[in-house]
Parts: C-alpha cells; structure tokens; sequence
C-alpha cells in the first residue's frame, strides 16, 4: 500500500467466465482500476505472463490492454527494463486540474440558474452517501461518489456531456488525489466544500458556488507538494528529474523521457 489509514473497499477484481465485454476490455478495465487505486503503484514492474496467469486469460489480451493503457498514459516501457506503470507526472496533473477547473465552473454557473428542487434533493442524497462512505473508511465508494457530484452539477448545467472531457482529462489527477484522500482531515475537508456547493447552488448564490468549487478543485495542486516529498519515487519529474520532450541516458545510450508503448517490447518466449 501506499498510504496507510484507509481501506480499498473490495479486494482486487479478477476474470470470471460469463462476464461481459471481451478479454482485452475486461483486462484493460481490471488494470486501470488497479494503477487508478494505487493497487498497482506508480514504478511497478508488469509482466505480461504473470498476469495472464492472474487473471485466465492468454497474454494477447494482456498486452493489447497494456497498449490501451499506454495510450492513456498510465504505462510505459523502459529501455532494457521492461513494462511498468507510469509514475506521475506533475505537469500532466496540473494540465487535467485546469481542464477539470474550467469545465466545471462553467458548468456551475448554468446550473445555478437551473437547478430545481428534484436537482438538490438528488445532490444531498448522494453527499449523505458519500458521509457514509467517510464514515466507513471505504475509499473506492468515496471516490466514486465524488465523481457522481461533480457530474450531476454538470447535469443539473444542461451539459452532462462535457463530463467525459473531465473524465478522460483527469486519469493522473486521480492518482495524485488518492495520496492525499487517507488523511480524515482531507476526507472532511472535501465533503465540506461538496455541501458549502451545494447550499450556495440551493440559494442561488452564483459566485460563492464558483469560488468554493474552485478551491475544491485546487486542493489536489496544494497536496502536490507535499506528496512528492512523501512519496518521491512515485513521481517522474520532481525536483531533478527528467522533464518531457528531453533526453535521458538509459544503459549508456540516450533515450527521449516520452514513454514507449507496449507494442515495441519484446515478447517472452513461448507468447501466443
């Protein structure tokens, strides 16, 4: 694990026969359920095999939602040591919060004008859920519930729409923002400012709902530093290290930073 204090929810998903969707999507969506929680940990070496065993499937699948997730970002191969996932990158984290920010606010403003009764009661229900989810110490349910509030307001805003812009922006802003969710002031302190929304949405009170949805928004880039200091091998470009577009020297030969795909390892011997 990489920060103590909370519970993952439920443990790892695997394959099971009968389940929908084909092999590649299945394993592509186990996967990045695992690097999005930290299951899997920024650095951690990926073996094809090893999870072809895992999860009872052939390694073709495998390495085809491995390709997925590189195009994502979220893996990368490195010269002469093979598949890992990706270590977070502070600039892509800052680049999905100014892309999250500016849709949502947006957003907001239009849903304060729109929002009806049905649309605060439906906000309220899932804050309680997500207390419960506080109280119980279940991350997972926690995040996810977080995602439903910041979707519905784009909901209430006429623009349901743009919340897959916010999804697909926000891949490595959910991996910086699990490092800080185990501390119970943080928990608190985010579930707060969902209700201080809420209330000046229920009011109509149109720029303190923006400005308090700004500094939500904002939280993760203040936790960003603190973060790189506790965990500083899982970031990519702290203090020191390689930025994108340069060049850095791997086994005695220079190598671009930009990560390679999949698609350029060597297959293991005995691959179908």
């Amino acid at each position: 694990m990489v920060a103590d204090g909370w519970s993952g929810g439920a443990p790892p998903a695997v394959l099971s026969r009968g389940r929908r969707g084909s092999a590649r999507q299945v394993v592509h969506d186990v996967l990045r359920r695992r690097v999005l929680s930290l299951e899997l940990p920024p650095g951690a070496p990926l073996s094809e095999s090893e999870l072809a065993a895992e999860l009872g499937v052939s390694r073709t699948p495998v390495r085809e939602a491995l390709i997925l997730l590189a195009d994502e970002g979220l893996v990368e191969v490195v010269p002469q040591a093979g598949t890992r996932v990706s270590r977070l990158s502070v600039a892509a984290v800052r680049t999905a919060q100014f892309v999250r920010e500016a849709v949502e606010t947006a957003g907001l403003a239009l849903a304060v004008s729109r929002a009806g009764a049905a649309d605060h009661r439906a906000l309220e229900e899932l804050l309680e859920r997500q207390d419960h989810a506080r109280r119980e110490g279940d991350v997972d349910a926690f995040m996810a519930l977080d995602d439903a509030f910041h979707a519905r307001l784009l909901e209430v805003a006429g623009m349901a729409g743009a919340w897959s812009v916010v999804d697909e922006a926000k891949t490595h802003l959910d991996r910086a923002r699990r490092l800080s969710l185990p501390g119970d002031h943080r928990v608190e302190d985010l579930l707060a400012q969902h209700r201080l929304v809420a209330r000046h949405l229920r009011d109509g009170r149109s720029e303190a709902a923006e400005a308090t949805l700004r500094a939500h928004l904002r939280l993760v880039l203040e936790d960003l530093e603190g973060a790189r200091v506790r965990h500083p091998g899982l970031f990519d470009d702290g203090p020191g290290a390689s930025r994108p577009g340069r060049v850095r020297r791997t086994g005695g030969r220079r190598v671009p930073t930009t990560p390679a795909r999949p698609t350029a390892h060597r297959p293991e011997r005995g691959a179908p």
